[in-house]
């Protein structure tokens, strides 16, 4: 949750509480125990929302880590094919041959 959503959030938690302890004909434990319950709910409201937050969170990283993988695995193979090329350019009969180190430009 946003900060001006958790902050609008409580602003009327608070403005609802104080309006219905003022128009509330119940006695005084009553009203304490409403409060209460109301206060808790509020409680389980924000934990269910960072715990939505919490997992919507991790997904976006486990996204960017797949996605970082992948083009990982794309450059690699590019890099690859480059010196495929590069061995058949120099060497065109003997393209089938290993590579090493002193084959790529330094």
């Amino acid at each position: 949750m946003d900060k001006n959503g958790l902050s609008s959030f409580l602003l009327g938690l608070g403005v609802g509480v104080g309006i219905g302890m003022l128009l509330a004909p119940k006695s005084g434990a009553e009203t304490r125990d409403y409060i209460k319950n109301k206060a808790n709910e509020g409680g389980d409201y924000l934990k269910q929302r960072t715990e939505g937050i919490r997992q919507t969170a991790s997904e976006w990283v486990d996204r960017g880590k797949d996605a970082i993988s992948r083009q990982r695995e794309t450059f690699s193979e590019a890099m690859e094919a480059g010196r495929q090329a590069y061995r058949e350019t120099v060497n065109p009969r003997g393209a089938e041959g290993s590579s090493t180190a002193e084959d790529l430009p330094h």
